[in-house]
């Protein structure tokens, strides 16, 4: 049997309460969730304020805090990893802050009414796998053109071609034009052959050497034969990386939109 010790709740706190709850939970790295009406300034990069509202606000073991509206699934403010929190009551209002040195910066949060604040320590030892669709290893392929291959430039996607649409279209280092068929499981032999369709039909409109790649994490048997038949090539690219290419990119908006 278990012998973690439960959530510790407390419901429409005194501010003073609050304070010292929170104080606590920070000091021993607990997961805090903290519900109530607040309003949020930020100092920083940037700056900006958040008007008073009903929100949830996160602070997580590893001193990041997140501020979230009671809809829509991104934080309207946060802070990374690495927080150093001060908490204190004065007069009718709590006030915690979030502080990161490098770079200087800060949230503050203001509540004048808690509705909830809880507290515990979580453990968390799971592996998190996401797998991307084959728009999404279209989309991680436009933002880091390297996947494919170095010195490859897109020029469109979901280019109309007469047997369809091709997923990724452009150039490589040497000038060569790029046909790029994408799969996110193994790719059999009706993927080559599309491919294939789809160069026969470039090859009519452009006067320039071509390149036919297929792109996926594994070809079927029997299908590498068939893609050095037709004079096409394969990449080998996990749905995986392309995953996390996109991750990190939405995380860099994120950060740059406080800069």
């Amino acid at each position: 049997m278990s012998s973690r010790k439960p959530v510790a709740t407390l419901e429409n706190p005194t501010v003073e309460e609050a304070a010292e709850f929170i104080k606590a939970a920070v000091s021993e790295h607990k997961a805090i969730i903290l519900v109530g009406n607040c309003w949020v300034n930020y100092r920083g990069r940037a700056s900006s304020k958040l008007e008073p509202g009903e929100r949830i606000v996160m602070i997580k073991e590893d001193g990041s805090v997140l501020v979230h509206r009671p809809i829509g699934y991104e934080p309207v403010n946060w802070q990374p990893a690495g927080c150093i929190f001060q908490t204190r009551a004065k007069g009718e209002t709590l006030h915690v802050r979030a502080t990161r040195r490098k770079p200087s910066e800060s949230v503050n949060i203001s509540f004048d009414r808690v509705f909830l604040v809880s507290a515990m320590r979580l453990v968390d030892r799971g592996e998190f796998s996401l797998h991307a669709s084959e728009s999404d290893m279209q989309r991680a392929i436009l933002v880091d053109p390297s996947l494919l291959e170095e010195g490859f430039e897109p020029i469109s996607y979901e280019k109309k071609v007469e047997p369809g649409f091709v997923d990724v279209y452009g150039v490589d280092r040497d000038g060569r034009l790029v046909v790029a068929e994408l799969k996110r499981r193994t790719a059999g032999r009706d993927a080559a052959l599309q491919l294939a369709k789809y160069i026969n039909f470039v090859k009519t409109m452009a006067n320039r050497e071509l390149r036919g790649i297929l792109v996926a994490p594994r070809l079927a048997k029997g299908v590498q034969t068939l893609l050095t038949s037709l004079e096409l090539e394969f990449k080998a690219l996990e749905p995986k990386k392309c995953a996390e290419v996109l991750r990190r990119s939405e995380s860099r908006k994120l950060e740059d939109f406080f800069e």
